[in-house]
């Protein structure tokens, strides 16, 4: 174990967990999947390598249950949901949130939001 684990540091400063769910053709509530999403999740790790943010992982998730506001994602620590549909808004939340620490309030969704 590593030394700021065992002084209860963080391994990563960020986990993002994008939803890569497929539902099947014709869902009511629709996909992240169907919307891109895991070219997006692609898209956002490599970036991520190339910004040099080695301590942000980059996770793929099963459903995150808010399919109809997808592609979503969620970053903890902080516990902050976006929508992210285009590189842009992918490079948006890299450089803003998780580089210097300031959340895309335009991408974000609250928690309750339909």
């Amino acid at each position: 174990m590593a030394s700021d684990e065992t002084e209860g540091g963080l391994y990563y400063r960020h986990h993002v967990f994008c939803c890569i769910n497929e539902r099947p053709e014709g869902n009511p509530r629709g996909c992240c999947a169907r919307k891109g999403a895991m070219g997006l999740r692609n898209y956002m790790k490599g970036q991520a390598q190339k910004l040099g943010l080695d301590d942000v992982r980059i996770n793929t998730a099963g459903c995150l249950d808010r399919c109809e506001l997808g592609p979503t994602m969620v970053v903890y620590p902080e516990g902050i949901w976006y929508r992210a549909e285009s590189r842009q808004d992918i490079d948006e939340i890299l450089t803003s949130h998780l580089r210097e620490g300031q959340p895309v309030a335009r991408l974000m969704l609250g928690p309750r939001e339909e």
